[in-house]
């Protein structure tokens, strides 16, 4: 499928001289004057007009050149403003200089960095593209699309809803001892430091709550009655302490004592007071006051809010009634593949052959540790059949743990490490209540979360070089390329030999089946007016098991138009492969098709094929021959 753009693109392809956009300028003249230089006779008149375009040519080389710099200089500017303005992603990404801060979430805030991305792209703007080469054109459409993306989310005051049982500020908070660097003295102290500002975070996130009550902006009320028993559950837990269980062995005992001492007041009399403060405020104040209706566009400008999710989330300019059909169509076709394997199983029909796997004690799951040591398994035997598919390797390593039980109703998912390898990439895989839960899509899900999927992606994205920071270690708005690529990753262990059993191979397709349900599902609920049971009953039949269909469900009540991504990203890259052979024919190379996909970083859907297509120009172009 050819996409659309979300915008008309601001730029436009040049070369040499055609570059040149001076309204009424020299360009003109330029431009002019060149082309009848082959009608000029008169020597001297030759003479100058070469003058005169070699003079132009070295004038607008230093233009181009100039605004690139200019270009570059607002990239870099821009990359370290949100550090700064996200102290946990500067640590996410190793940079250890706001260590010791939380982030301000403030109303005040919010508005201040509202205008510093309206600022920014004021500037981006006046700098003019025409010259430029691909990598820093698309680099500015990149950015340029991000700030207008804010623009919108700003307007809508999505902001006003900043936390649902999947996730938010106060699951984000309890992760901080796994996502903190806790390897010296000073980094112990940064990590206190930050426990005692954990307080004044949870306030602030309470005064946007608050707003957004007041403006009618409220989650569904079986969204945020979850709220309240997972700040219970981490109190309970108090995972804040873990760093007092792991001191590096060269720490002097006097440090111990006293690193513990203090990180246990902080922790006691400040952190979980005030996660109890906050749990009170969500059952007392805010969890009333939810929604009863779960679609999105039950809220003020509903429709224009579900569109607008749909947009950010696919990256291109998709109506959901088109992606509702596209759902249908694609669990039409997945369904068939599943029917042949069952029937190559011997058996009868797909529903026999589900039953069978359904009560195989094999594929049940007896404890937590047993979901873990799956997901590690399947990691463990990709690892090294990795260059069988791709030039670019991952260099950071990967861990697997399991969903600490405070934060059970979150889903499956991948944590980036830090670029230099000290701290691994994480696959968090969901494991409560597994003896209610299913082995069959573990193997395709390790390959989506770990490797050749997030982890490898995001690892390498973080080795890029020659690309501004924002595109390095950003990725922010482009879930249809992260979510795509791990989706598509996911079928890439079948073509060297893995999913050896067809049980496995099933959950494969199974998985596959699962993000094109989501298509359905997710605009049944926010455009067509599909209920929680409706959904479940949907997912039931395509055969996802009760505790899934339910935590899903709510996921997907929680997190408009998010489960999208996956399969719109995964169908765009697929058609681009075929293209791509179609094209090369023998020249085809499945390596450097990958390594193409990979080597810019994340693109909206639109961009990504244009790259693609430019790919496939210079491969069809004429080899040099060997030199003799």
């Amino acid at each position: 499928m050819r996409l659309r753009r979300l915008s008309p693109p601001h730029f436009r392809h040049y070369n040499g001289l055609e570059a040149m956009q001076i309204p009424g300028g020299p360009a003109r003249i330029v431009r002019a004057r060149c082309s009848s230089l082959g009608r000029m006779r008169n020597p001297a008149c030759l003479l100058l007009a070469a003058s005169l375009c070699s003079a132009a040519h070295a004038q607008t080389a230093a233009s181009v050149a100039e605004r690139v710099a200019q270009q570059n200089a607002l990239f870099e500017e821009f990359y370290q403003a949100g550090l700064k303005n996200a102290p946990e992603r500067a640590t996410a990404v190793g940079d250890y200089r706001y260590n010791s801060q939380l982030s301000d979430v403030s109303l005040a805030q919010i508005a201040r960095q509202h205008a510093e991305s309206d600022a920014f792209l004021a500037r981006l703007r006046a700098i003019p593209t025409t010259g430029m080469e691909e990598t820093d054109r698309m680099s500015h459409e990149l950015l340029e699309r991000q700030l207008q993306r804010a623009d919108v989310n700003h307007e809508l005051k999505n902001y006003e809803m900043p936390i649902n049982q999947q996730g938010g500020i106060h699951t984000a908070l309890a992760d901080l001892p796994l996502s903190v660097p806790l390897d010296s003295v000073q980094h112990y102290e940064d990590y206190i430091a930050r426990l005692h500002q954990i307080p004044r975070s949870l306030q602030q996130t309470v005064e946007v709550l608050r707003a957004g009550m007041k403006d009618g902006l409220m989650p569904p009320k079986l969204v945020v009655e979850q709220l309240p028993g997972q700040c219970e559950g981490i109190v309970s837990a108090n995972p804040f302490v873990l760093p007092l269980k792991q001191f590096p062995a060269s720490f002097s005992a006097e440090d111990k004592q006293r690193l513990t001492a203090a990180l246990t007041k902080a922790v006691d009399e400040e952190v979980l007071p005030a996660y109890k403060k906050f749990a009170t405020f969500l059952r007392d104040e805010y969890a009333p006051k939810g929604r009863a209706a779960i679609s999105v566009e039950s809220l003020p400008d509903g429709k224009r809010r579900y569109a607008e999710a749909v947009k950010a989330m696919t990256t291109v300019d998709i109506a959901p009634e088109a992606v509702h059909e596209l759902g249908l169509k694609e669990v039409a076709r997945i369904t068939a593949e599943m029917t042949k394997l069952a029937q190559a199983q011997g058996y009868k029909d797909l529903a026999s052959f589900r039953a069978a796997i359904n009560n195989d004690p094999k594929w049940q799951p007896k404890s937590e540790d047993q979901i873990v040591a799956d997901f590690k398994k399947y990691i463990d035997e990709m690892q090294p059949r990795l260059p069988e598919l791709f030039g670019l390797l991952p260099k950071s390593p990967v861990t697997v743990e399991g969903i600490p039980d405070f934060d059970k109703a979150a889903a499956t998912h991948y944590v980036r490490g830090t670029p230099d390898g000290k701290r691994a990439g994480r696959v968090v895989v969901a494991v409560s209540d597994p003896t209610h839960r299913s082995l069959v899509n573990d193997e395709a899900v390790a390959y989506h979360e770990g490797v050749p999927g997030h982890h490898m992606q995001l690892s390498i994205a973080q080795q890029l070089q020659g690309l501004p920071k924002f595109r390095v270690f950003g990725g922010a708005g482009q879930s249809a390329y992260t979510e795509g690529w791990a989706l598509y990753a996911e079928e890439l262990g079948k073509e060297i030999g893995l999913y050896k059993d067809p049980v496995s191979d099933y959950g494969r397709l199974n998985s596959e089946l699962f993000r094109a349900v989501r298509l359905v599902v997710d605009t049944g609920i926010h455009n067509k007016g599909w209920t929680r049971d409706q959904v479940i009953s949907y997912m039931r039949d395509n055969d996802v098991n009760a505790v899934v269909a339910q935590t899903e469900t709510d996921r997907y009540i929680a997190r408009p138009a998010q489960a999208l991504a996956y399969k719109m990203g995964q169908l765009k890259i697929r058609e681009l492969r075929e293209r791509a052979k179609t094209q090369l024919g023998a020249r085809f190379d499945l390596k450097a098709f990958h390594d193409e996909i990979l080597n810019g970083g994340p693109l909206p859907l639109d961009l990504l094929e244009e790259r693609v297509d430019g790919w496939i120009k210079a491969q069809r172009q004429p080899r040099a021959a060997a030199a003799p």
